[in-house]
């Protein structure tokens, strides 16, 4: 029996594979290039190392997309997978590339196999990492290691409760316990494969302790797998004392709770919220990201293009942002010096109360059934999430600084002193107007796009503006299938709140996310409709009022969140589809 027998694989993706030696001599080939070298000459130089995201449907459009992102300068470049392979679905998957690759929201990775994998690592001089969004990764995790493919995002909870509806903790959990037992076999054999560990979660408004909760907990079970190489990643909230302050903090929680035999290296995930529209005001938000960084002690920093209120971005855009963060974090600007002592404070409340969420979890006799009765009670939470595991009852706000807080802390269990404190920060300024929770949540969700109206007031919202023709979508090759007839692709995610947050400005998709969300035609703008269970999923003061949807985020007006007592609710989601380099992608969710 090989490790990659442990992981229990389909028959079929299983009798493809070359044999554990094979795979394993081609992960300590001295000619491979491995993400974590990259990692450690980056904390060696004290500045981040470079990342885009990208991902097309079609073997020869990935390719072609790798080499033109290369000329940026990227450090590592990405792998992002489609959504029917992040949900296993590989003969949907094998389907819709046949009929049109650019259809897909992602590399198939699995359909595609492993020898064309090697192929994607073969093309470029930096090594790759994959991106998807599984919360059972087993076959893909098996064919990116058999590519070569040297590093590995995901994690049992973050892959699961931030895009899937409902696929029980238990079973996630144990699928990515499989994964991390084989890198902990490769490590003992030599062979350090990354596991980046995505705490960027739903990445609306998530407060830093619940970010590192959750990779913390995950880091733990990964090393007690025998995992050596996690990256943490946080996402950039945009107010930089705290952004500082929580990547500081995650090397001194990793030393307190993962131990010296494993190497952590910070990353940050630049801002993944609503994108301000204008290109000047996007590019200073990504080099500001590039930045914060870079004064946080990142080890690697994953970039954003000037397109994500548009839509999907075209490799151009994303090569300029890549070279945007990588400005933003030079030592041109070295002379940047933020207040160190309001960092230190922020660091230590964050430490803190990432203290009050794990121990009582880690002190359960089983790791992963305690993660599992936290999640039941309340006592972990994530935000906005779209499964019916997490209540989802915290109400995340934003101060008068930008720092994302705690509005209400729904039942974690969080000390006296941090909840007078969280309250403190958020106590409305004497003589402001006042106005609904619901409008607090709408202006903190467009934090950014309203800094960028008060900067530029005459300049009209992104929904006034025409937008941009989409890229000439590749040819199709003999490599990736005959073309088209537009098929319809959909994906077990859901969840009302998540999808309205997450799915982009205007009801366009965010050009990064590509997650297990729904996909839908061509160049075209079609409704999707969900129904949804809002008493299990949402806090009282969410689904107990009328309408309520941030203008400019795609749904309809007129749809509304019923009572707890109400039973499910139905919504209607606008959406466009536009083509980037390669492909033409519509989706939900993150990745």
């Amino acid at each position: 029996m090989t490790e990659l027998d442990a992981l229990e694989l389909a028959p079929d993706v299983a009798a493809s594979l070359p044999d554990w030696s094979d795979v394993l001599a081609h992960l300590a080939s001295p000619r491979l290039p491995r993400v974590v070298d990259v990692l450690r000459a980056a904390e060696a130089r004290g500045r981040p190392a470079v990342q885009p995201r990208c991902g097309v449907g079609g073997h020869t459009p990935m390719r072609e997309l790798l080499r033109e992102l290369e000329g940026a300068g990227p450090d590592i470049l990405s792998v992002t997978i489609d959504s029917h392979t992040r949900l296993r679905k590989f003969g949907a998957a094998r389907d819709v590339l046949l009929r049109d690759p650019a259809e897909l929201n992602g590399y198939p990775l699995v359909t595609h196999g492993w020898r064309r994998g090697r192929q994607l690592v073969g093309t470029v001089g930096v090594p790759l990492e994959v991106r998807h969004g599984s919360p059972d990764p087993r076959e893909l995790f098996a064919v990116s290691l058999a590519s070569g493919i040297t590093s590995f995002e995901g994690g049992g909870i973050g892959y699961n409760l931030p895009y899937s509806k409902d696929v029980p903790l238990a079973r996630s959990l144990r699928a990515w316990q499989r994964v991390d037992a084989v890198c902990g076999a490769l490590a003992r054999s030599g062979v350090v494969v990354d596991r980046e560990l995505f705490g960027t979660l739903t990445a609306v408004l998530v407060p830093p302790s619940v970010s590192l909760a959750m990779t913390l907990l995950e880091g733990v079970a990964a090393v007690a797998e025998g995992v050596r190489c996690l990256s943490i990643a946080y996402p950039q909230s945009g107010e930089a004392h705290q952004d500082i302050a929580a990547l500081r903090a995650t090397r001194t929680l990793a030393r307190r709770y993962l131990g010296p035999d494993v190497e952590v290296y910070p990353v940050l995930h630049e801002f993944m919220g609503v994108f301000p529209s204008t290109h000047e005001f996007a590019g200073g938000l990504i080099l500001l990201g590039g930045l914060t960084a870079r004064l946080g002690g990142a080890t690697k920093v994953i970039t954003k293009t000037v397109q994500e209120a548009r839509g999907i971005p075209d490799a151009a855009a994303n090569a300029s942002g890549l070279r945007t963060a990588i400005f933003g974090a030079s030592d041109l600007l070295d002379f940047v010096r933020v207040d160190e002592d309001r960092v230190a404070e922020e660091q230590h409340w964050i430490e803190r109360e990432v203290a009050e969420l794990v121990e009582p979890v880690l002190a359960a006799d089983v790791l992963f059934e305690g993660i599992e009765r936290a999640f039941r009670d309340g006592r972990l939470d994530i935000p906005f999430s779209a499964s019916v595991h997490a209540r989802s009852a915290i109400v995340p706000r934003r101060d008068a600084h930008g720092a994302v807080r705690y509005g209400s802390s729904g039942n974690l269990p969080f000390s006296g002193p941090v909840l007078r404190r969280q309250a403190a920060l958020l106590r409305e300024a004497e003589g402001a107007p006042s106005r609904s929770r619901m409008a607090a949540v709408h202006a903190d969700i467009h934090h950014f796009v309203g800094k960028e109206r008060s900067l530029f007031p005459g300049r009209p919202p992104a929904a006034d503006r025409p937008v941009p023709p989409p890229h000439p979508t590749a040819p199709a090759s003999p490599d990736d299938g005959p073309a088209p007839a537009p098929p319809t692709t959909t994906c077990g995610a859901s969840g009302a709140v998540m999808q309205a947050v997450c799915s982009g400005v205007n009801g366009m998709p965010r050009s990064s996310l590509s997650c297990s969300g729904s996909v839908r035609g061509a160049v075209t703008s079609k409704r999707l409709t969900r129904t949804t269970d809002s008493a299990a999923r949402f806090p009282r003061w969410l689904t107990s009022r009328g309408p309520w949807l941030p203008r400019g985020l795609g749904l309809r007006r007129r749809a509304r969140f019923g009572s707890p007592q109400a039973g499910p609710l139905r919504f209607s989601l606008e959406r466009s589809t536009v083509s980037s380099a390669g492909g033409t992608t519509t989706s939900t969710g993150l990745s």
